[in-house]
């Protein structure tokens, strides 16, 4: 039987182009899922350049294996940290930034293609879905992506599709009363660009406009099932109609105590900062009402994907190597004019 899951994240895959299955052939196999995404793989407003890099994340059972077989099969990908060791850049992965390990700027010359790849464990990503440790790939998997093989874990299942509830307890509590279909959607892709320190240099200011536009209809898609599971606090009608939902108090305090751990724990922190003590529950239903709720939500995810966005920025450097960094830094920038 196929979980509720699964099917979210199967209905977005539709006759994956065969170049995605010629790029997989060239790696290890042992990994257990495995997505692309960005400007090359989904529409983007102004972006439809077809030469754009294609991102993919490779979700590992064992970071030191998967290394150690890629090393062997593709040296070149690697910076000189490949020097250090499989382990080192396994221990690399796992213990800096938001646990990723990417190799950029692969060129990929018989398929006429470039592209960026990220390694993550299955039980740091599985962190990251569940808790939003980073709200890094977390964030990625907010927004569709190209599903290239599915995952067998019931676990990463159930979490791939909790992340996805979070989004939606998250993106109520920042909006108003009434919105837009639009406007629901921004709020979701918003969550881990807003704070994203790159975002002040290097990528486009109307980046998440531009992602959402164009694909409205996988965005539906791809909530579809989840929002079926929020009708009594929200009502989407279909059509152009605007959206309505329940702002009392007590409805903010369910969608609070649904956020997160991480967020969670970063309410109670900024909440008890100076003051007495307080346990979560007590701040979240205090932060339910108070008006400032939205500014607050906002301010902890900005603080949380500023630092993760900070810290993987500056293991990148060392991942893909200075002068990679700096051409791929000076291809984000361009893109921008």
């Amino acid at each position: 039987m196929v979980s509720t899951a699964a099917k979210t994240f199967g209905s977005i895959i539709r006759d994956v182009s065969p170049i995605y299955y010629r790029i997989l052939s060239k790696f290890p196999q042992n990994f257990t899922f495995c997505f692309a995404y960005g400007s090359a793989v989904k529409p983007q407003v102004g972006n439809q350049n077809k030469h754009n890099m294609i991102d993919l994340i490779y979700c590992v059972d064992n970071s030191y294996r998967w290394h150690g077989s890629n090393i062997e099969q593709n040296p070149s990908h690697y910076s000189a940290l490949r020097f250090l060791g499989k382990g080192f850049v396994a221990r690399f992965q796992e213990n800096w930034g938001a646990k990723v390990y990417f190799n950029t700027l692969v060129e990929l010359k018989e398929e006429n293609v470039t592209i960026k790849y990220g390694v993550v464990s299955q039980k740091d990503l599985v962190g990251d879905l569940l808790d939003w440790t980073d709200l890094y790939l977390a964030g990625r998997l907010h927004k569709p992506v190209e599903i290239i093989k599915q995952t067998n874990s019931s676990q990463l299942q159930s979490a791939l599709q909790s992340n996805l509830r979070s989004a939606v307890h998250t993106a109520l509590l920042i909006l108003p009363e009434t919105f837009s279909e639009y406007d629901f959607y921004f709020a979701i892709s918003n969550l881990s660009y807003a704070g994203d320190f790159r975002m002040t240099f290097g990528e486009n200011k109307n980046k998440v406009r531009n992602i959402v536009q164009p694909q409205l209809v996988n965005f539906r898609e791809l909530y579809r099932p989840i929002l079926q599971q929020f009708h009594t606090y929200v009502d989407f009608p279909s059509g152009d109609a605007q959206c309505h939902q329940d702002l009392h108090p007590e409805t903010k305090l369910h969608h609070l105590m649904q956020l997160p751990m991480v967020p969670q724990q970063r309410i109670v922190k900024f909440w008890n900062h100076g003051g007495p003590q307080q346990d979560m529950e007590d701040v979240l239903r205090a932060v339910a009402y108070d008006i400032d709720c939205p500014v607050i939500l906002r301010q902890i995810l900005k603080d949380l994907v500023w630092q993760s966005s900070v810290r993987q920025s500056l293991k990148g450097i060392l991942t893909a190597g200075f002068l990679k960094s700096l051409r791929y830094s000076v291809k984000k920038i361009a893109k921008m004019f």
